[in-house]
């Protein structure tokens, strides 16, 4: 892999780390703030919001000025907007800075998965990509555990100024390492670009990435009261269980990267089908300590086992706009960590309880594997289609069988 897609992984490390960090912090800023957990819940879903605006937006904005530049001023905004929330005074101004903070990490998410894209080699997208997201899986192992400590001990406010910190050094290496990328002697035309959202390909997958992303972190977001409440452990152990979640992660996308640009439908059904079912177990063995801490490792290694796929697939399936590809697979992405923890608030505010988010997941998850099958039957259609008719101008009428799908 070049540098740059180090680099770029690097960076997303600072991203995923703030994304996801609220996860072990939602008690503490609920209690500073004087909201509900639930409540808190929300800024997860604020700066899940502004991700799924700002990935489209941005690229739109920014389709035809160097990339380079786009990144520099995307993760200063980005670390900007991390002070602001270590600052923020009130519940609203924290919630304005988690969508703030989301545009910027929208927009690097889709330039930068561009920019990695476009260093590699066809049959190393799902590689690239792996790499990206192994930023992200990083971030679960050291930066989302590192923030429930801080959080802890020194106030939650401490993992907003790390995160400004880590966005420092993402930002001396992207000016430092990323070298400038020349603009295509085409120049990108947003016609021509947003033409992609006419198939109903694209449409199949950002459906599927949603669902399968949103049933994840339906859960995922509401771990820490479900630890310390129905599995009976203190609150020093929610640090090291989101580690082990962000372990199981890490481990995850390097397996699905190194075997998903082969078989990419192949990753996509056996991971959901795992996340289904450790939600389900998460659910039906939450009072169980032990149970809860090895369910938090295979979540996490299910879950981003499955990225590298849907991230791959989405550049095949829109390869004739790379820019907005990152970008709808970004926002895809979000609308499921959005969604997620919108319903899994809605079901403890109903009443359902702690495991109630788990089961919500995985309803989330059994749906998004009817829609990869679905995706499969007009990919497998499209394959024959296009043989029949090369074999047609050949004069042959032997069938073909797409069999890489799987």
């Amino acid at each position: 892999m070049p540098i740059a897609v180090y680099t770029l992984g690097t960076a997303v490390f600072a991203l995923g780390t703030s994304e996801f960090m609220l996860s072990g912090l939602l008690p503490e800023i609920a209690r500073d703030m004087d909201v509900t957990i639930p409540q808190a819940g929300l800024l997860i879903s604020a700066f899940a919001i502004g991700m799924v605006v700002g990935a489209p937006l941005l690229a739109v904005a920014t389709l035809r000025l160097p990339r380079r530049t786009t990144l520099i001023t995307l993760i200063s905004v980005f670390g900007l907007g991390q002070i602001a929330g270590a600052l923020a005074p009130t519940y609203e101004i924290l919630f304005a800075s988690r969508v703030i903070s989301a545009l910027a990490c929208a927009g690097f998410w889709a330039v930068g998965a561009a920019v990695a894209i476009a260093t590699v080699e066809l049959g190393q997208r799902a590689r690239a990509m792996a790499v990206m997201i192994g930023g992200l899986s990083v971030a679960n192992v050291l930066g989302v555990p590192a923030g429930a400590f801080l959080g802890e001990h020194l106030g939650w406010r401490s993992a907003f100024w790390a995160v400004a910190l880590s966005s420092a050094v993402a930002l001396v290496g992207v000016v430092t390492l990323i070298p400038r990328i020349p603009l295509p002697e085409r120049k990108p035309e947003l016609r021509r670009e947003l033409a992609i959202y006419k198939d109903r390909a694209v449409w199949l997958q950002i459906a599927l990435i949603a669902l399968a992303a949103g049933g994840v972190f339906c859960a995922f977001s509401y771990l820490a009261p479900l630890l310390t409440d129905v599995a009976g452990l203190d609150s020093g152990w929610v640090p090291w269980v989101l580690g082990l979640f962000g372990v199981g992660a890490l481990i995850g996308t390097t397996v699905g990267g190194r075997i998903a640009d082969a078989h990419l439908f192949g990753v996509m059904f056996s991971g959901i089908a795992a996340s289904t079912l450790f939600l389900c177990a998460f659910a039906l063995f939450a009072s169980s300590a032990v149970a809860v801490v090895g369910l938090a490792f295979l979540l996490g290694f299910s879950a981003f086992y499955t990225a590298p796929a849907l991230n791959a697939r989405m550049f095949n399936v829109a390869g004739a706009a790379p820019t907005l590809a990152g970008a709808t697979t970004t926002a895809a992405f979000n609308l499921g960590n959005t969604g997620g923890p919108w319903l899994g608030g809605a079901v403890i505010d109903a009443d359902f309880g702690y495991r109630s988010p788990a089961w919500a997941g995985a309803a989330m998850t059994v749906t998004a594997l009817g829609v990869a099958y679905a995706a499969l039957r007009v990919q497998r259609s499209r394959g024959a289609a296009s043989v029949r008719v090369a074999g047609h101008v050949a004069g042959s009428s032997e069938p073909a069988v797409d069999r890489a799908a799987l």
